[in-house]
């Protein structure tokens, strides 16, 4: 079993560790003290040791943060989390606020502080980040202090250790290039960019650049490590010796020194005087002080290593195909069983997580998940980023909505994958609302675009039945995923946030439209889709990019409201139902291969 139920976060972790960490503040001069949810490594999922808003606040979520100051404290959290902070966080504690608006920055530039004192970490603050912080704190008349050791790492006694796991190589097999050109090509964008060496922090973009791979985070097979690369090809690499091994070093090579992580300081202080690449939106305030104090010239700019890993080559495509072809039979051996055995009402949301785990396992080369399935029955589906445990575990009732959001982590592929279905007869609006969430999904699906269009230009196509209908959903409506790395990479998104990063050939990316209807039930359709090269269009006169889609398996058709389809729109699910029974039709058998059949007729 890769996942467990055990109760996570709640309001009893605020009401035991706010007073640990308001002591270790005031040891410190500190009246407040900033937490953002990530770590060092600006990790979206984190090892356990470094979770540390979970373990002062109680809320779990994978995105906010929180202000506490030594006679109230403040959490802020997006849309996905609207209700889950409210059941995490103890009222009588913490006020909960919403991401963007206000947000931490927002809500502390209102606050009344002069004379007081807010502390931070520059290890787990981006400069972006922190200049917003210092604009905010002086409007509130309050003094920043940034802290050499963490209050919430003194208070915390009973730290989880950090992960140690071994890190390996990654075959070219499976990366489609040699790590060695890799870093070539990186290296020639360095010194075309005046650099002579750039600074990596983020454990993903280390990982692609010298095709290895980790265990050190959940779900994502990352290295928790550093690097620095060198405009003429060569590297350092920091990490824990630990996790090494003579089979890693062989991988590396003669171009790649690996250095243990208390090397990482003294290494920056070498690069003084010379040209550094540093991505502001990754790397943290801890770094641009390092290189500044070391008398360095940094360059802010993206990570050189994002783009080449946003957009995959041939191998890297041919690969998430395969993987998600075999994921596709294991999900439609599940989507078989809950329209059959599921449909019972005694079976809940473990069950059912469970049941979608051991199909995969089954398939053989599940490395893991790539992320905890959010197993959602009933008014639980209305959460868009819900965990079950075994505290909130319900049945899926008759009558009811069932949203599963899942995925797995395959050498070759990472998928992630929603489903919508109904367990008994669904309502008319259950219907209604779930095909307009299909359109909007369509509409994604078949869209073409020219080059240089971003995310942000095609994110209202989703929304827009929806809109027509006085409707929206407070999410993103896609996110750019990994090949066997996170199952959330950017930069590329499709979200109404500014996303400045234009779609480019390769770039895999979510199609996740969903409606919530709070305390009842939540529709999500989500699959991966790949941004195809621009190709001519008849008649037309520009070239369009457009999508490939990557993720088969069969819809709810006994969710999908005919008289609301247009004729091009029932065309797609038909043609789209032929190609799931096409691939995955050969991977199944028995009842399953019978009840695919069925579900992929015309409709």
């Amino acid at each position: 079993m890769r996942q467990n139920f055990d109760v996570k976060g709640g309001p009893q972790l605020g009401r035991n560790n706010l007073p640990r960490l308001r002591d270790a503040m005031k040891a410190q001069g500190l009246d407040g003290f900033y937490i953002p949810h990530e770590d060092e490594y600006q990790n979206e999922y984190l090892p356990a040791c470094n979770d540390r808003l979970a373990w002062a606040t109680g809320f779990t979520g994978s995105a906010g943060a929180a202000m506490v100051f030594q006679d109230m404290a403040a959490i802020f959290a997006d849309g996905r989390y609207t209700l889950q902070v409210r059941d995490q966080t103890d009222p009588d504690l913490i006020e909960v606020h919403g991401l963007p608006e206000p947000g931490p920055f927002g809500w502390l530039e209102k606050q009344s502080l002069k004379g007081k004192t807010l502390g931070y970490d520059p290890r787990l603050m981006t400069p972006n980040d922190l200049a917003t912080l210092e604009g905010a704190a002086k409007k509130a008349g309050a003094a920043l202090k940034a802290v050499d050791d963490n209050p919430i790492d003194q208070a915390w006694d009973d730290r989880p250790p950090e992960p140690m796991a071994k890190t390996v190589p990654h075959s070219v097999e499976h990366a489609g290039q040699d790590a060695t050109d890799k870093r070539a090509k990186i290296a020639a964008a360095l010194r075309e960019d005046g650099a002579d060496a750039a600074v990596i922090t983020s454990p993903a973009s280390i990982a692609w650049a010298f095709n290895i791979r980790g265990g050190d985070v959940a779900c994502s097979p990352l290295p928790l490590s550093r690097a620095i690369l060198k405009s003429d090809g060569t590297a350092d690499l920091f990490i824990d010796p630990r996790k090494t091994s003579d089979a890693l070093r062989t991988h590396l090579g003669n171009q790649v020194r690996l250095r243990p992580m208390e090397e990482l300081e003294p290494a920056l202080a070498e690069l003084g005087k010379q040209s550094v690449s540093l991505d502001p939106a990754l790397a943290s305030a801890w770094f641009f002080g390092k290189l500044e104090a070391a008398g360095a010239e940094i360059i802010r700019q993206p990570d050189p290593v994002l783009l080449p890993k946003a957009c995959k080559n041939e191998t890297e495509i041919k690969g998430t195909e395969a993987a998600h072809i075999r994921d596709g039979a294991a999900l439609t051996r599940f989507l078989h069983w809950l329209d059959t055995e599921a449909q019972s009402g005694e079976v809940t949301e473990i069950d059912a997580a469970l049941k979608l785990e051991s199909f995969r396992e089954d398939l053989g080369g599940l490395n893991d998940l790539s992320f905890e399935t959010i197993s959602g029955a009933g008014p639980h589906g209305a959460l868009p980023h819900y965990r079950v445990s075994s505290a909130s575990n319900l049945k899926l009732d008759r009558g009811t909505l069932y949203l599963v959001d899942s995925g797995g982590q395959y050498l070759d592929g990472t998928t992630d994958v929603t489903r919508t279905v109904p367990i008994g007869t669904p309502s008319a609006d259950m219907k209604r609302h779930y095909t307009l969430v299909l359109q909007g999904h369509i509409a994604l699906a078949t869209v073409r675009f020219p080059e240089g269009t971003t995310g942000t230009h095609l994110d209202s196509l989703a929304r827009y039945p929806l809109w027509q209908a006085g409707l929206d959903y407070d999410h993103g409506t896609g996110h750019g995923v990994g090949v066997y790395l996170g199952v959330h990479e950017g930069p590329q998104r499709i979200a109404k946030a500014w996303n400045s990063i234009a779609l480019r050939p390769g770039m895999i990316v979510s199609n996740e439209p969903g409606f919530y209807r709070e305390g009842q039930y939540g529709i999500r359709i989500e699959n991966l889709q790949y941004v195809t090269p621009p190709t001519n269009i008849p008649g037309g006169e520009r070239k369009m990019l457009g999508f490939r889609n990557l993720t088969w398996a069969p819809l709810a058709r006994g969710l999908i409201d005919l008289d609301i389809l247009s004729t091009d729109e029932r065309a797609w699910v038909d043609a789209y139902h032929a190609e799931v029974l096409e691939k995955i039709g050969p991977l199944v058998e028995g009842e399953v291969a019978d009840w695919l059949e069925a579900q992929c007729a015309p409709l």
